[in-house]
């Protein structure tokens, strides 16, 4: 089901399948910010990864004695969120644990997704309760995929990123989806990225030391692009299917398993723990222009 926020800058449209964002239009311009969902590269547009980020070492993790199984970046994704429409430019999506989540996931929990339009800027609020009588642990991750180019106007290589604090990135590298020693440092030219098709033919770029908590999609042909702000995300990635144009940004609370990890969740590098009664909660926001 399409569900729509608007007002006289943009229109906004998500699917309440996993509560996802899947079309930010201008109202004036009729550009689309939001990648298409071409299945021939990637047919999906801002999933959340829930309750885990990135893959598990072989699928599966290990809690109190215990082993179970989850798929890459969770389940939320693919589960289908009530929804309330707060006013014409703001809505909300929650999802809560159910008797299937608890077999591979042995955690209550309620998820809710707050989106908010204001001017030309969304921001989207996730929201992690606590229902149950013990801690639970969990990551949590954004994964917006924005259009490069716009309108089909001009080219990948016309578009790159720039960073508002960092002069240098260092990322690692994926092996088998899970997170390896290895990295690579990149020295920018005035906090600036560009963008080929190349720079992820190796998977994802993931930042563990990221300065920045802006991070601009620009171009070099005209005026139009976005504003992509974040706070308190320990981890980030950026990350687009071959040959695809778009370029996904993506603040994360949570990482993939690393290559030498033993599996144990307790052990799992970014794990948030929350206490019971408890609410936890982060925002990123997209200003377009």
């Amino acid at each position: 089901m399409i569900v729509s926020i608007t007002n006289e800058h943009l229109a906004i449209d998500f699917s309440t399948k996993g509560a996802e964002l899947q079309r930010i239009v201008g109202t004036d311009s009729r550009i689309n910010y939001m990648w298409n969902g071409d299945t021939k590269f990637w047919g999906k547009f801002s999933p959340v990864l829930f309750p885990i980020v990135g893959a598990l070492k072989e699928n599966a993790y290990e809690y109190q004695g215990q082993k179970y199984s989850l798929p890459r970046h969770g389940f939320a994704r693919d589960m289908e969120f009530s929804h309330e429409k707060l006013s014409e430019t703001e809505i909300a999506f929650r999802l809560k644990h159910t008797e299937e989540t608890l077999k591979s996931y042995p955690f209550e929990f309620e998820l809710s997704l707050k989106y908010h339009l204001q001017g030309a800027s969304l921001k989207c609020t996730y929201q992690v309760f606590n229902p149950g009588n013990t801690d639970i642990l969990f990551s949590i991750g954004a994964h917006p995929a924005f259009a490069a180019p716009l309108n089909n106007e001009g080219t990948y290589t016309d578009y790159y990123l720039q960073f508002n604090e960092d002069d240098e990135l260092t990322f690692h590298h994926i092996e088998d989806n899970l997170i390896s020693d290895n990295t690579t440092t990149v020295q920018l030219k005035d906090k600036m990225l560009p963008l080929t098709h190349e720079l992820f033919y190796g998977d994802a770029l993931v930042f563990k030391n990221l300065k920045s908590n802006q991070i601009r999609l620009l171009n070099t042909k005209n005026y139009n692009g976005i504003n992509f702000h974040f706070e308190d995300f320990p981890f980030f990635g950026i990350w687009a299917a071959i040959d695809a144009d778009f370029v996904c940004l993506e603040p994360w609370c949570g990482i993939a398993d690393g290559i030498n990890h033993n599996q144990k969740l307790e052990e799992k590098e970014g794990m948030e723990k929350l206490a019971t009664g408890e609410t936890w909660e982060r925002s990123w926001e997209v200003c377009c222009f």
